[in-house]
């Protein structure tokens, strides 16, 4: 493999990261999460978003979007989410394994982002009892297809959601990108969210996500809830030491605008050299190109390791740890397909 572009999960830790668990190994710490390591970082991830939350740290974004949804929904209810979003497509019925039955309702919309018509839809569709009536909407951002929503589109799905009564969770295993992007995290709060999803792993972290709740009467017996699900660290400072020093060093941000920059190389190569069409907006670290299934498996045979996405397209991914290099090879690689 001469470099895998088929996911930002592949890079490994950040320097800023490792460094920064590194040093969290040395001497003893309180257990479960009350050690000054995991209190730093969260107070820095208050800080980046402007807002007083309850925040704790897990080892997996699933797991982190599956707790925060069944805040939201009770079991008879279910969640408003984009048709191809991660807790929809890559979750494996987490959702409702964690809500012990909360269910999910895909929505249409162009690359990633809900449609309004169709949310409105939704929202207008009749209550009865033979059917799950939605309770909450979650939000991707950036979306699994690379673009990231801006604050009025966040606003124009959100306040509806919010008049009916109903609660807002926001993934952002990709939020790094959607800041490099030009995102102001400090609306997250304001727009209404009630619990986001504060990305570690793509960002540089190891396997860590952090829940940040906004509205805090979803933390109560929060830890009684994580402990249940297998998500409490007795070692926690393993979980936050990342985040601390990604956000410390300011690494969070500079490896996102890295690898968005990185994606836009790739993007302005392939559509200027190769025969290929972009399938959607490259707006956060990911490339999306039209290519036939032969044209995949010969560059995946050649070693670039890139991933045939849910609407047919090739997914390129780029990463804190992309270079300039790799992206300029692979760009020659496909202009000869």
């Amino acid at each position: 493999m001469r470099y895998d572009f088929g996911s930002d999960n592949t890079a490994g830790m950040a320097p800023a990261a490792m460094q920064s668990l590194i040093e969290a190994n040395d001497g003893f710490a309180r257990a479960y999460g009350s050690d000054d390591v995991t209190a730093r970082a969260a107070d820095l991830i208050r800080r980046r978003l402007d807002a007083d939350a309850d925040i704790r740290f897990v080892f997996s974004g699933t797991a982190a979007n599956a707790i925060a949804l069944s805040m939201l929904a009770w079991p008879h209810e279910a969640v408003l989410a984009h048709h191809a979003a991660h807790v929809c497509t890559d979750e494996t019925g987490a959702p409702g394994f964690f809500g012990s039955g909360v269910g999910l309702i895909g929505l249409p919309g162009f690359s990633g982002k809900i449609d309004p018509l169709a949310l409105h839809a939704a929202l207008d569709e009749p209550e009865v009892g033979h059917r799950q009536p939605p309770a909450a909407l979650s939000l991707t951002q950036s979306t699994e297809y690379g673009t990231v929503y801006t604050e009025e589109e966040l606003r124009h799905l959100i306040e509806p959601v919010k008049l009916k009564g109903f609660g807002v969770h926001m993934d952002g295993a990709r939020l790094a990108n959607a800041a490099a992007a030009g995102f102001d995290l400090t609306q997250i709060a304001r727009l209404g969210v009630d619990v986001l999803v504060f990305g570690g792993a793509k960002a540089g972290a190891n396997c860590a996500e952090a829940i940040v709740m906004f509205d805090k009467s979803l933390s109560r017996r929060i830890d009684n809830r994580l402990k249940q699900a297998g998500q409490t660290a007795s070692k926690a400072r393993f979980l936050s030491a990342p985040f601390l020093g990604l956000l410390e060093t300011n690494a969070w941000e500079d490896g996102a605008a890295h690898a968005n920059l990185m994606a836009q190389r790739l993007a302005a190569g392939v559509a200027a050299r190769s025969p290929f069409t972009l399938a959607h907006p490259v707006e956060a670290n990911a490339v999306f190109v039209r290519m036939p299934p032969a044209a995949h498996q010969r560059l995946n045979d050649m070693g670039w390791a890139c991933y045939r996405f849910d609407d047919g397209s090739v997914r390129f991914v780029c990463s804190w740890a992309t270079e300039e290099a790799a992206v300029d090879e692979v760009i020659e690689a496909i202009s000869t397909l």
